[in-house]
């Protein structure tokens, strides 16, 4: 009994000595736990912060899109650097007073942005403003709200504003080509974004760059064919005459004989590309390009050309339009005037419809088709502008006597100014088809002969009578050069026929006659100022384009000394400077 006594005391003794020691280890271990649980929430809430306030981010670099220039590198479209503002509307805090000083950068009331904010309350991303500059752009970030955010972008800029509009065209608010040379070669232009991985903080703001994934590939440039100093000048001189002769509408084409190139295409009405409010789809039309119009007595040449071809006719060729008036079936032509007996030349100086018609029922209708479509016509120029028109050149299987005097003046078929342009450069370069381009030539195309050159050398020399003193465009005439052309006066075609007391007028013609060495077109569509007829309306606007485009690009004149005909000086190519 006593020894079970002495064994329990023991048991008692070491169980008190063992609370003993682990009461204050359990109490470090309480103490260090705690320390170490706190440490770990704080540690926690340290990095959640960190993970809140600096996030790492893909973000794209915007490509430049190319730059359009002209052919001597004067730009028409540049890309310039902008700013685009958006927003999270799930990040935003709607009560925040930011909000205030956020819609008045944004020209908006406070009521007006937070209406927005709840449209796309259930979205991550919501534009606030398109293409801002920088300078707005920081204005709106300085104010440091919460899920505001700017991208980089670019804007296109065009700096020679409504001159070039149709013919440069323009890009969307997302950098795609629409309209014009913008959207022809929008592929060429545009460029390829790159990517790089950024760090951020809770404000979007760009704390540092980090990796870069992808290089930005820049858009190629495009160079026009179009000289910016003559686009300049045919298109004061066209907006000039259509307002004079309060006129619908206006397109001026110059051509390079040489190389092909379209050196000024200007058109009337225009906008400026660079603030749309105003523009209206009637002004959108490259319109010398796109719009028909029945060439009437500028088709007259190539008639007569036609003519010289068959053999049966030469210059000299004398046809009798007494007395003054033709009937063809249930049709009567008439003249201005009683004209008598006259040759091939003063059929076109005065524009004889009698002659023509009686020329026209002499040869073959396929005859005279075949000429217009060598020349061009009834087929698309191939520029590959958007919207660029074949026109139309009919083919009948049995023609009636009205439809060959018709088709012979220009009448029951319609080409654009830029296809009348190319017909007229084919007689300028001695019976060559040379392509056109709307993009800068380095070397001079080989073309094809589609008219025999000494016939083509000699009508030019018939055409050259038409400018000078009894003929119908005196008006196209420029001192100290020869000028070879053609006036041309059409009613205008509406939904019931010809329009009474509605004309188009026009004006094609080469310079110098004798070497062309420009082309130039003018349309005047619809004047209503009193004045209509080719030779007046449209005739001068030839002679202003054409004389400055002729000093500017350094072609010499030539003067008469006794009977010869003397060079001054020596030119460079039409589409060199």
């Amino acid at each position: 009994m006593k020894q079970a006594k002495i064994t329990i005391s023991r048991w008692r003794y070491l169980l008190l000595v063992a609370v003993l020691f682990m009461l204050p280890v359990a109490g470090l271990w309480h103490i260090a736990g705690l320390q170490v649980l706190t440490d770990v929430d704080k540690g926690f809430e340290f990095l959640q912060g960190q993970g809140q306030a600096r996030t790492v981010r893909t973000e794209a670099i915007p490509a430049y899109r190319g730059v359009i220039t002209d052919s001597r590198g004067e730009p028409l479209a540049v890309s310039t650097p902008v700013v685009t503002l958006w927003a999270n509307p799930q990040v935003i805090d709607s009560t925040s007073p930011g909000l205030t000083g956020l819609a008045k950068q944004l020209s908006m009331s406070r009521d007006e942005l937070q209406q927005r904010l709840s449209r796309y309350s259930n979205k991550e991303f919501m534009y606030l403003a398109r293409q801002v500059t920088p300078e707005q752009a920081e204005e709106v970030l300085r104010l440091e709200i919460p899920g505001v955010y700017g991208q980089g972008e670019y804007k296109r800029f065009y700096p020679a504003g409504e001159v070039t509009s149709q013919l440069v065209g323009f890009t969307n608010i997302d950098d795609r080509g629409q309209e014009g040379m913008e959207l022809a070669f929008n592929e060429r232009l545009t460029g390829v974004p790159g990517a790089k991985k950024v760090l951020k903080d809770l404000k979007g703001r760009v704390i540092k760059d980090l990796t870069l994934v992808r290089s930005e590939k820049p858009g190629q440039n495009l160079a026009l064919s179009i000289d910016l100093r003559l686009q300049y000048t045919a298109y004061r001189e066209l907006k000039a005459a259509v307002a004079k002769h309060q006129a619908a509408s206006g397109s001026v084409v110059m051509l390079d004989v040489q190389t092909g190139e379209v050196l000024a295409m200007a058109n009337q009405p225009s906008f400026n590309p660079n603030d749309r409010s105003r523009m209206s789809s009637d002004s959108l039309r490259n319109r010398a390009i796109t719009d028909l119009v029945e060439p009437g007595s500028t088709m007259k040449p190539l008639t007569v050309l036609a003519a010289l071809e068959s053999g049966k006719f030469v210059p000299e060729t004398v046809i009798d339009t007494n007395p003054g008036s033709i009937r063809v079936g249930r049709k009567t032509f008439y003249d201005h005037r009683n004209y008598g007996l006259i040759d091939l030349t003063t059929l076109l100086v005065k524009s004889s419809q009698v002659g023509t018609t009686k020329l026209a029922l002499q040869m073959d209708p396929t005859h005279v088709r075949d000429m217009f479509f060598r020349m061009g016509l009834g087929q698309s120029p191939g520029t590959g502008f958007p919207g660029e028109s074949p026109g139309s050149l009919p083919e009948h299987r049995r023609w009636k006597p009205v439809e060959r005097a018709n088709f012979a003046f220009g009448h029951g078929l319609s080409a654009t100014a830029l296809q009348l342009a190319q017909a007229y450069a084919v007689l300028a370069s001695d019976g060559v088809k040379k392509p056109l381009s709307l993009l800068k030539v380095d070397r001079i195309p080989e073309g094809e002969q589609v008219v025999d050159a000494k016939l083509v050398s000699r009508l030019r020399e018939m055409m050259s009578s038409v400018t000078r003193p009894g003929g119908t465009a005196t008006r196209a005439a420029i001192p100290s050069y020869e000028v070879a052309g053609k006036t041309g006066t059409v009613h205008k075609v509406g939904k019931s026929g010809y329009e009474k007391n509605r004309y188009v007028a026009l004006f094609a013609g080469m310079v110098p006659a004798d070497n062309p060495r420009l082309v130039t077109v003018v349309i005047i569509n619809d004047p209503r100022g009193g004045e209509y007829f080719g030779g007046a309306v449209a005739a001068p606007v030839f002679a202003n384009v054409t004389a400055d485009a002729l000093r500017m690009l350094k072609i010499p004149p030539k003067v008469k000394s006794g009977d010869k005909v003397v060079t001054l000086g020596k030119g460079k190519p039409g589409g060199a400077t």
